[in-house]
């Protein structure tokens, strides 16, 4: 018999596979399929997950391209966390460290069975970049598919997305709207599946993905309930084995420049600050490094072009009716681009976007009339943040672009709600919650709990938040995150107290803490350790291998 022509020739050929062989026609496998390649399609559908629910669908439909194409689809799953259920409790210490598992996972399936090929499908905050990760580690021919965005709530005519009913519940607590209305926003935010209708992480990341050349062009902005979803699902497929036989992999397609290419358009887009931790940990897999230098250096010279919920007024909606992902890059063009990078369907984005425009120039703001001149995002250093902290400065009232008030300190997220909704912060402060990064955590949890309080009380023109925790991409207001070094490595906020005055510039990238080095050492010697928020055996072992936040907080392997 001819040798199989694909690396799961191993698997099949010989007289010493018949075993092998035999197993796969227990799953209904016929000689002819032996033949061909084997293509992996990874699927992260989850039953409790609104952007990963109706995943099945779309599976099925990317298998039924890979069969049109000539290829044998194998479909499994890995696991998915919703970090909206997550949101504001223990449950968030596992949500970065998924993302890990999820690499891993997938890693282990096709290193172990040998796969020829991957469609990878996902939809959210850690389980894109996952993908990604496991895309640029495994380097073999793969097409990502992201599942896209939900529809646009609805509430007295307004389009909404999920962070409004968490804000919401701030504005319930000042008497601003009744108990009735509060209920009819709740019921309407969501209506459909998919991922949470807004430039957060998940919608950020599934752009990402498509600029950096994985997904076919559009994907990350087709929403899930649209017929075009599966459309682009069963080409997904096709192209996977298309890719195969012409021996292209990922590493062939995604280089420097595709990752220059994305951290602009994240500035351009208002994407969400966790794209800080994802695509460092995305590149290394790639064996590439991103620094906080790189976002920074972008940011001052890429223009914010899309008005995009929750730093603007439109939802993704819109932001697809415009054109998208392609209408970005279009406006952008070669002066922010190399337009030369390739994607996943044999074409550079010079020839996509001959055909594309900006059909909606109010969404997507043209070179000549951006929404700022900067990008959405500044790295902030100084003596509280030796190593960066990252704000969503397109995100921030004017007014507190540059600020100095009193820290009040926290050890958690829970004690600072606590004191906010007792009415115990006053305007002017900044609130410090530390203990929250990856090792301190452990996992760095989103405060998206604490930033919702305190944007819904009305305190988000007035008063600032510091973490060495990170931010759901639905944060908007005076946010810092990602301190570092962290409090449990040492880091100056371990030795912050209250009173102790924190002085804010962002024009000028600048995080300081009014405190002398010769204090700061003195209340080093006297520095309590603050034990982890959870007993876990998985996060014991996260936290020991974890790396720096400005790493991607990506596991150490050696």
């Amino acid at each position: 018999m001819e040798k199989k022509p694909y690396r799961s020739s191993i698997v099949v050929d010989g007289i010493d596979r018949a075993g092998m062989r035999a197993h796969l026609k227990a799953i209904g496998l016929i000689d002819e399929e032996l033949r061909r390649p084997f293509i992996g399609v990874v699927n992260s559908w989850n039953e409790m997950h609104p952007g990963h629910k109706h995943l099945r669908e779309v599976a099925q439909v990317v298998k039924d391209g890979i069969r049109l194409a000539g290829g044998v689809p194998l479909e499994f799953n890995t696991i998915s966390i919703c970090d909206g259920i997550a949101q504001g409790h223990i449950g968030m210490c596992y949500v970065l460290p998924s993302r890990e598992i999820i690499t891993d996972s997938v890693e282990v399936v096709v290193e172990a069975q040998q796969l020829d090929g991957l469609v990878l499908i996902a939809s959210c905050d850690k389980i894109v970049p996952a993908m990604l990760m496991a895309v640029g580690r495994l380097n073999l021919p793969s097409v990502v598919v992201t599942g896209g965005p939900m529809l646009p709530g609805k509430f007295k005519d307004r389009d909404l997305a999920i962070y409004e009913i968490r804000e919401a519940a701030g504005q319930l607590q000042k008497g601003e709207i009744t108990r009735e209305e509060f209920k009819e926003m709740e019921d309407n935010i969501c209506p459909s599946a998919g991922s949470c209708s807004m430039m957060g992480t998940a919608n950020t990341m599934s752009c990402m993905a498509e600029v950096l050349g994985l997904t076919v062009p559009g994907c990350s902005t087709t929403h899930a309930v649209y017929s075009r979803k599966l459309r682009e699902a069963k080409q997904s497929g096709v192209l996977v084995v298309d890719l195969l036989k012409k021996g292209i992999k990922p590493r062939d397609i995604v280089t420097a420049d595709s990752f220059a290419n994305a951290i602009t358009v994240d500035m351009a887009i208002g994407g969400s600050t966790n794209t800080m931790l994802h695509l460092p940990a995305i590149a290394n897999e790639f064996g590439l490094t991103i620094t906080a230098d790189d976002f920074e250096k972008t940011s001052k010279r890429t223009p914010h072009l899309v008005d995009v919920k929750p730093s603007g007024q439109c939802s993704l909606f819109d932001f697809d009716l415009a054109g998208g992902i392609p209408a970005v890059m279009k406006e952008l063009g070669e002066q922010h681009l190399n337009l030369d990078a390739m994607t996943v369907n044999g074409k550079t984005w010079r020839s996509i976007l001959a055909n594309r425009q900006n059909r909606d120039n109010r969404i997507v703001r043209t070179l000549t009339n951006p929404l700022r001149k900067q990008g959405s995002l500044a790295i902030l250093k100084g003596n509280l943040a030796p190593q960066g902290a990252v704000v969503k400065q397109s995100a921030v009232v004017e007014a507190m672009r540059v600020h100095t008030g009193p820290a009040r300190v926290f050890d958690s997220q829970e004690e600072a709600i606590q004191a906010m909704f007792a009415g115990q912060i006053n305007k002017g402060d900044v609130i410090v919650i530390r203990y929250e990064g990856p090792k301190g955590g452990p996992g760095m949890r989103e405060l998206l709990a604490a930033t919702s309080v305190l944007m819904g009380l009305g305190l988000g023109d007035s008063t600032a938040l510091v973490t060495d925790g990170r931010f759901s991409g639905a944060t908007r207001g005076p946010c810092i995150g990602h301190v570092a070094p962290e409090a449990a490595t040492g880091g100056p906020i371990a030795f912050v107290r209250d009173g102790d005055l924190i002085t804010i510039d962002i024009p000028n990238r600048s995080l300081m803490l009014d405190v002398s080095d010769e204090e700061l050492e003195k209340r080093k010697q006297n520095l309590q350790a603050v034990p982890p928020k959870v007993d876990s055996k998985y996060l014991r072992r996260y936290s020991h291998l974890v790396d720096s936040v400005w790493r991607g907080a990506v596991l150490k392997d050696k």
